[in-house]
């Protein structure tokens, strides 16, 4: 059992908590849009376009400029695309093998809650964390996608951990409504595809800049 906090269970984001899969994305993006004959998107547009799953993440793309059929077509084609080629470039971010090695050895339940579409997120998982993180949930047709709070308590039921218990850590905005909607405290890291500025706009009470002061986070929880 973890021996420094109440917390015994940490729910994580995927992209740009855990993994940088923004290379990968913005080329699969680029790929797409490409295929419709439509201009590039920037590194730092795609970032900003993050959060809310592919089809949010295609329609700011493509910005209006293909009809509703087409459109659709196009993301369809990001999300072939991306599934092939989504380990390309990605990669965890400096600190996180260590961190996620060092929770687990002191009884932390671990859980990835994803708008990445399923596949994408259980994939991931199997090729970058096999066996550190048992439960992996992404977006699908199944279960509302955050900031519902759906896919988090789906993550609590199957790690059989309880909500009084827990803690969300992620990148973006969508992470701190999701982690409010679902009663947990958030902890934002600035490392991600956001920017320390808008967590302190938005009030956010826990700020990390390194992975490993998760635990100087948890001694207050």
């Amino acid at each position: 059992m973890a021996d420094i906090t109440k917390i015994d269970t940490i729910i994580f984001d995927l992209d740009g908590t855990l993994l940088d899969t923004l290379d990968d994305l913005t080329d699969s993006v680029n790929y797409a849009l490409k295929c419709f004959a439509l201009s590039s998107r920037s590194r730092m547009e795609v970032r900003r376009f993050l959060g809310n799953g592919a089809e949010v993440l295609m329609r700011s793309a493509i910005d209006g400029r293909l009809d509703e059929e087409r459109t659709k077509a196009c993301i369809d084609t990001f999300k072939e695309y991306y599934k092939a080629h989504m380990d390309n470039k990605t990669k965890p971010y400096d600190g996180i093998m260590e961190l996620v090695r060092e929770l687990i050895s002191r009884g932390y339940h671990l859980a990835i809650v994803s708008n990445k579409f399923d596949a994408a997120v259980k994939g991931l998982n199997k090729d970058y964390f096999e066996g550190l993180f048992p439960v992996a949930i992404g977006e699908s047709e199944k279960i509302a996608r955050k900031p519902a709070p759906d896919t988090v308590n789906k993550a609590l039921a199957e790690l059989n951990s309880s909500r009084d218990r827990a803690v969300y850590v992620g990148d973006s905005e969508v992470d701190i409504m999701t982690a409010r909607n679902s009663g947990l405290p958030c902890v934002s890291v600035t490392w991600g595809f956001r920017d320390k500025e808008l967590y302190e706009e938005l009030g956010v009470s826990y700020i990390i800049d390194r992975p490993m002061q998760l635990f100087d986070v948890l001694k207050l929880l």
